[in-house]
C-alpha cells in the first residue's frame, strides 16, 4: 500500500483502469470485467479508475455493478470534463462551474455510491479559469459529495493555480518506459507541493504487453489505429526499444509488462500505476509486479535503453488538448 499524495488516500501500489472494459480497446465483455473487478478486490488491489466519458457513461455504470455490496473495499475515481456527442466523439472540455456540478450528480448516480472518493478534472478546459473549476470542487468537498480532488494531463502552472485554491492530491498522467515526459519537470513539482502521481497507461496502451510486433494492425474499434506510436516507422521503432526491455525480463524470468509496471514502481513511492486490463489474468500478471524489485544496474539499463523522449511518435494525434 502506499499513500496517494502528502493528506490522500491510501491506496494499493497498483490500481486498476477500467476504461478499456467499455470502450477503446474493442469489444468488452461485462461479465468477465465485472469478475475482473472482484477479482482485484480480492487481491487488494483497491484503487479503481474510470471517467464519465467512457462508454460514454457506461463504464462507470458497470463499476456501479461490480461494487454492490463491496463499495467499503475500493478507492473509486472518475473524472468529468470531456463532453462527447451523440456518436461518441469529445466535442469540447467543460471546466464551467454549472457543468462540474452536473457530471458531479450523474457520476454518483450511475457509480450507485454516496460520495466519489477521487474527483479528477480530466482535461483542463482553456476557456474557463483554472480557479473557477477548483472553486466549484471545492464546493462539492465541502458537500461531502467528493473526498479529494485530481487533475489530469495539467502542466506544472496549472497544478499551482489549482492547489492554491483547493488541496490537489493527484495528478493523473501518461507514464511508462516510453512516455517519461513527467520526469521532465511535473514530478518534482508534485514532490515540492506534497502531491501524489496517478500513472495512465504504465504499460505504453499495450506497447509494453510484449504482444505487438512491428506489423501488427489495429482494428477500428481500437483507438491505438490512430495514435501515431502504432503505425508504420514510429511502430517498428518503439517495438525494437520493446525487444530491449524483452531480453532483460526474459533474464529475470518474468514477463515484460511486470518489468515495465516493476520500473514504475521504482520510481518513487507517491506514484500509483493504473494498468488497464479485462481479464482476470492479465490482472493477476500485473498485481504480481508489486514483488520485484529491480537493482540500480536494471534501472540503468533501462535508463539507456528508454531515455525520456526515447519513444517514436506522439502520444495523440492532437496533443493541444493537453495542458503542457
Amino acid at each position: 500500500m502506499r499513500q496517494l499524495g502528502k493528506n490522500g488516500p491510501t491506496t494499493s501500489d497498483v490500481g486498476l483502469g477500467c476504461m478499456g472494459m467499455s470502450q477503446f480497446y474493442g469489444p468488452g465483455d461485462d461479465a468477465e470485467s465485472i469478475r475482473t473487478i472482484h477479482r482485484a478486490l480480492d487481491l487488494g488491489v483497491n484503487l479503481l479508475d474510470t471517467a464519465d466519458m467512457y462508454g460514454p457513461y457506461t463504464n462507470e455504470e458497470l463499476i456501479g455493478r461490480a461494487l454492490r455490496g463491496r463499495r467499503d473495499e475500493a478507492v473509486v475515481a472518475t473524472k468529468f470534463g470531456n463532453v462527447k456527442d451523440e456518436t461518441g466523439r469529445v466535442v469540447r472540455v467543460d471546466g464551467t462551474p454549472g457543468y462540474v456540478r452536473r457530471a458531479c450528480e450523474g457520476s454518483l448516480r450511475r457509480l450507485g455510491v454516496d460520495v466519489i472518493d477521487i474527483y479528477c478534472q480530466h482535461r483542463v478546459d482553456r476557456n474557463t479559469p483554472v480557479e473557477e473549476t477548483w472553486g466549484a470542487l471545492a464546493e462539492l468537498v465541502q458537500e461531502g459529495k467528493v473526498r479529494y480532488l485530481a487533475v489530469s494531463e495539467a502542466s506544472e502552472e496549472t497544478v499551482r493555480r489549482a492547489h492554491a485554491v483547493h488541496p490537489v492530491t493527484a495528478v493523473q498522467t501518461e507514464f511508462s518506459l516510453v512516455s517519461r515526459d513527467p520526469q521532465r519537470g511535473l514530478l518534482n513539482t508534485l514532490r515540492e507541493l506534497g502531491i501524489g502521481f496517478v500513472a495512465y497507461a504504465p504499460l505504453g496502451r499495450g506497447l509494453l504487453s510484449g504482444t505487438i510486433g512491428a506489423d501488427t494492425r489495429f482494428p477500428d474499434d481500437d483507438f491505438r489505429s490512430t495514435l501515431p506510436r502504432f503505425g508504420g516507422d514510429n511502430l517498428r521503432l518503439n517495438v525494437d526499444l520493446v525487444d530491449q526491455v524483452r531480453d532483460l525480463a526474459e533474464r529475470r524470468g518474468v514477463t515484460v509488462p511486470q518489468l515495465a509496471l516493476a520500473w514504475v514502481l521504482a520510481q518513487g513511492p507517491d506514484i500509483v500505476p493504473i494498468p488497464g486490463t479485462k481479464t482476470v489474468a492479465r490482472l493477476e500478471q500485473n498485481v504480481a509486479a508489486v514483488d520485484l524489485r529491480l537493482t540500480a544496474d536494471e534501472l540503468a539499463l533501462l535508463d539507456r535503453i528508454a531515455p525520456v523522449g526515447a519513444a517514436a511518435g506522439d502520444r495523440y494525434p492532437d496533443m493541444s488538448g493537453v495542458d503542457i
